[in-house]
């Protein structure tokens, strides 16, 4: 992709890695980098060759949240498409996909958090799996500086994270967290020193990418099933998923053992 472009996309060895690239705005959320966004995250799910998807910022920071500086005029209210209440909605539900993507694809995914995340940001990085920072990432809800409610998921996947009682601290009293303090309070699974956050998220997305596939898939469908799912029917999923990713697992076992013999 040319360097003009918003949304950055680069594989290795089975990992997608997709970077947000108005660094000039701390990677903020507009129109010219969400539809992409939304795009590289449904492209990312559907490649069959891609096992593991790191979502990333350029620059010194992850994603400052929706770009207010960067708000456009609402068009004329039309009876197609209604006035800018509804036709905001709608343009933001759209991007919004980038987030329910990360959560639901079958593959791993993960922030590497490079720098400042807020607002809309910490939607995204919440919809993913894993959360690995860098020692200068810092961590703010930032909804309450703006009035606003939560977006991208974010009022969604905080209270499950973290449990209600500490997702309402994060979004009430609206306080900043440096990276060792954001890890303490359970928002980063891990983090590095600045110099080795690549390395070491791309380590584990490459383990994660080589593993059992399936596996993966089946599993991230039992966790996101308990979240809200009965119990009964949980253990009805898990049973079924059990047999199929375990039966695929032998198969490729097999075959791997039949290339190895020389059959």
């Amino acid at each position: 992709m040319s360097e003009e472009a918003t949304v950055l996309i680069e594989d290795t060895d089975g990992v997608r890695i997709i970077t947000l690239n108005r660094p000039d705005r701390l990677n903020a959320l507009n129109d010219s980098i969400m539809a992409p966004l939304a795009l590289a995250v449904a492209d990312a799910a559907r490649d069959a060759g891609v096992g593991c998807v790191v979502v990333t910022g350029a620059g010194r920071g992850f994603c400052s949240g929706g770009d207010i500086k960067g708000n456009r005029a609402p068009n004329e209210a039309t009876p197609e498409t209604g006035g800018p209440t509804e036709q905001g909605h709608v343009r933001l539900r759209s991007h919004m996909e980038t987030a329910r993507l990360l959560h639901e694809m079958g593959k791993p995914t993960i922030a590497m958090i490079n720098g400042p995340v807020a607002g809309a940001g910490i939607g995204i990085a919440g919809a993913c799996d894993l959360r690995f920072a860098a020692t200068s990432a810092t961590f703010l809800s930032a909804f309450d500086r703006i009035g606003g409610s939560g977006d991208f998921g974010s009022t969604w996947f905080w209270p499950k994270i973290l449990g209600s009682g500490k997702a309402r601290e994060l979004f009430f009293l609206g306080e900043k967290y440096d990276a060792p303090s954001a890890l303490q309070f359970g928002l980063y699974t891990r983090i590095f020193a600045d110099e080795v956050l690549r390395e070491e998220t791309l380590k584990v997305a490459r383990r994660l990418a080589a593993g059992p596939r399936m596996g993966w898939r089946y599993m991230k469908a039992n966790l996101n099933n308990a979240e809200d799912g009965v119990f009964e029917q949980h253990l009805d999923q898990e049973s079924l998923y059990m047999g199929l990713s375990t039966q695929a697992a032998g198969r490729i076992h097999a075959a791997l053992q039949k290339q190895k013999n020389g059959e």
